[in-house]
């Protein structure tokens, strides 16, 4: 048995704004996104060549983007991308939650809604009036999630229902 002050550490977990221009948080960014876009949940297929080569200068280029990385130690082991919106409604921002990811390796230890918490955060601090977000039916661990940490179906008069999303590609 190792004495108490040899005892090995776990590596801390840190949620951090990504930096674009900085090129760790740029590979690992894409490298999430790949593992993610490979998973079922993603799609079940790798990022093309084109979004490697493009995304974080494309996300940069944006300013109503922005994304949230989580490291253990040194490893990047979730991402969280957004994009700012506007409610008509409320006449203010609204943040859109576009993709979030946890390798699968990291999953159900909180890391997901520590993410949440700071993408929150910078959404309060760009005087955004809510969150949204997509999740598929089938992903039933993200959408309990979500709902634990404050989302709902969203509908403005209950006797119509609530919205569905649906999207139509242009290409």
């Amino acid at each position: 048995m190792l004495p108490a002050s040899a005892a090995p550490t776990e590596p801390r977990l840190q949620v951090v704004q990504a930096d674009y221009a900085n090129p760790e948080h740029a590979r690992d960014l894409v490298q999430l996104l790949d593992a993610y876009a490979r998973d079922p949940a993603g799609g079940g297929s790798p990022l093309g060549v084109f979004v490697h080569d493009n995304l974080v200068r494309e996300l940069a280029a944006r300013p109503q983007a922005f994304s949230v990385l989580a490291f253990e130690g040194s490893q990047a082991v979730g991402l969280v991308n957004c994009f700012e919106g506007f409610s008509t409604f409320a006449c203010r921002p609204l943040v859109n939650v576009h993709d979030v990811v946890v390798l699968a390796s990291h999953r159900g230890r909180g890391i997901a809604e520590l993410m949440l918490a700071l993408v929150e955060q910078i959404a309060r601090a760009r005087g955004a009036c809510k969150l949204t977000l997509e999740v598929l039916q089938g992903n039933v661990g993200a959408a309990r999630l979500y709902e634990r940490v404050g989302f709902a179906g969203y509908q403005l008069d209950p006797a119509m229902g609530q919205a569905r999303f649906l999207q139509k590609y242009l290409d």
